[in-house]
């Protein structure tokens, strides 16, 4: 019989076995041969077209995402200003709305038909398109624009606690030797917030990479389209493998280069009491730019989408509430809390692993069982259908050699793969935010707990677990808010007549029919924010 002891060394060890067992099959099936050779056809005609343009579609997101959040944070890290205060959160807003809703909005905003193009040939008198220029959004500037608006946010995370956690003391030094502000900020205080910026820069790179249906809505063919396309419609999942494995490797080249562009960096600046605050009172025409990029910021990257989908949710509502979207929507909910249970069972048994049993072994286990989310959904999808896929075979062959008749897609074929899918994209949202709670709880705690006879199960139960309930919580409701917006997965794990919000709004969109897909749209959009808020007051409690 297996001892407690080596039961809570062996279950984190199964879990990660579990998360990483898909990537590891994609490696292995990349290596396999392609017999109705679709890889090679993707070589000799689109590859290095989708490369190239998946390149492009990532620089242009992350120069753009950097122009957007490097002044936001800036502004309300260390400018005082009207506003500020409710810009610091309102910034972080645009995480709630999938970015292929905001481009289906901005599609129809600024299409032929739309308001835009409409006044200006009404004011103009211009009658057709002929006479005029006008920028088509469905272009790959369109998806980096779009992109941009929705992904920002992560930079403008790191970047804004970067600021706040560097000394005033710093800047001040450096005016005092006789540097301008301007030459202070670029010579000291982005310096400083070198860390921030590549990790800000390589989250988006990766949700750039993973991003399906944007890419897809507006016509520009990438490596995720590729993954789509190969395994969907060619049928192809050797295929498809051997485009997500190129994909894999371009993610662990560009973590690789990151990681060794900043090993030798190391930055020691606040300490306790010592610490001055930065903070410029903003007048003049300095104020009215940092409102006016701010909350034009804001209104273009959320508040404009929103406005739109109230507006065909609300002219359009009684031909889209039926009985359908009820069904997708308690799909989704359910589907998001179970899976938001699972990550967070996850997340306490390698954090608490790692908590009893510090060292190498732990760390290695916490390290794989993040390793989904850094690829994009896509990946994950072929990934997990390459092992239960092979299982299902294995299982069915099986049963009529022994003389049973099949049971049919056990695993592949049903909600347990889909289940599987988020699990191993989201586990580690879960798992970074129980990791950073766990910091803050003192190991002297433990020690005083098991002096007084506690064993470790009643130390967790009794002593770690409450005094991390807000990251408890955190982690929680950050996995249902993706979970909640996650399509690439779903498109291709769901089981036949299961539908999600996501993918119910995406077939809409898909047939150009946005006025269907606002009701929808919107109650993902608002099942993400109402939790997004809950997390960020959360946040500022405990600040």
């Amino acid at each position: 019989m297996i001892s407690k002891f080596n039961l809570y060394k062996l279950l984190p060890w199964a879990v990660t076995c579990i998360i990483i067992t898909p990537i590891l099959a994609l490696i292995i099936s990349a290596f396999s041969i392609d017999n109705s050779g679709s890889f090679q056809h993707l070589i000799d005609t689109v590859l290095i077209d989708y490369t190239f343009n998946t390149l492009l579609l990532i620089l242009g997101v992350i120069c753009l995402s950097f122009v957007l959040a490097l002044p936001a944070a800036w502004f309300v890290a260390c400018c005082e200003f009207p506003s500020r205060t409710v810009l610091q959160w309102a910034f972080m807003l645009p995480l709630a709305i999938p970015p292929y809703i905001v481009a289906i909005v901005y599609t129809d905003f600024l299409d032929f038909s739309g308001p835009v193009q409409q006044f200006l040939r009404s004011f103009m008198g211009w009658q057709q398109a002929s006479d005029y220029y006008f920028p088509d959004i469905r272009t790959i500037s369109g998806a980096v624009i779009v992109l941009s608006l929705t992904l920002y946010p992560y930079l403008y995370l790191l970047l804004r606690s970067a600021f706040l956690g560097q000394s005033g003391g710093l800047f001040q030094a450096a005016r005092t030797l006789g540097l301008s502000p301007w030459s202070a900020f670029w010579r000291v205080s982005l310096p400083l917030s070198r860390s921030a910026i590549a990790v800000g820069l390589s989250l988006i790179a990766m949700e750039t990479l993973g991003d399906f249906a944007t890419v897809n809505y507006f016509a520009v063919s990438t490596l995720t389209t590729a993954v789509y396309d190969t395994w969907l419609e060619l049928g192809s999942l050797t295929t498809a493998a051997k485009v997500s494995s190129f994909m894999l490797l371009g993610l662990v080249i560009l973590i690789t280069l990151e990681n060794y562009s900043r090993r030798k960096q190391k930055i020691y600046q606040r300490s306790g009491a010592t610490h001055t605050e930065l903070r410029f009172v903003l007048q003049g025409w300095k104020k009215w730019g940092a409102l006016s990029f701010s909350w034009g910021l804001l209104f273009a990257a959320f508040i404009l989408p929103l406005c739109v989908l109230f507006y065909y949710a609300f002219h359009y509502f009684s031909e889209s509430l039926n009985e359908s979207l009820w069904q997708y929507t308690v799909n989704s909910l359910w589907l998001a809390v179970i899976v938001a249970f699972l990550a967070l069972l996850v997340a306490l048994i390698v954090n608490f692993y790692q908590r009893l049993s510090p060292g190498p072994l732990a760390k290695t286990c916490i390290r794989f069982t993040s390793l989904g989310y850094a690829v994009p959904g896509t990946v994950v999808a072929i990934g997990v259908l390459i092992p239960f896929t092979n299982i299902d075979l294995w299982l069915n062959q099986l049963l009529v050699e022994f003389g049973f008749s099949r049971v049919g897609l056990l695993f592949s074929g049903t909600l347990f793969i889909l289940v599987t899918g988020y699990l191993v994209r989201f586990s580690a949202i879960a798992v970074g935010s129980i990791d950073s709670s766990l910091a803050q709880v003192s190991p002297s705690l433990d020690l005083a707990s098991r002096t007084l006879g506690q064993n470790a199960s009643q130390t967790i139960r009794r002593v770690n677990l409450p005094l991390i309930k807000k990251g408890l919580l955190s982690a929680f409701i950050l996995v249902f808010i993706e979970a909640m917006k996650e399509l690439p997965t779903a498109l291709l794990l769901r089981p036949f007549n299961f539908e999600t919000l996501a993918t119910y709004v995406y077939q809409f969109v898909s047939d150009e029919m946005i006025e269907y897909a606002a009701l929808p749209a919107l109650l993902i959009v608002l099942m993400g924010l109402v939790p997004f808020i809950v997390v960020n007051r959360l946040l500022e409690k405990a600040s």
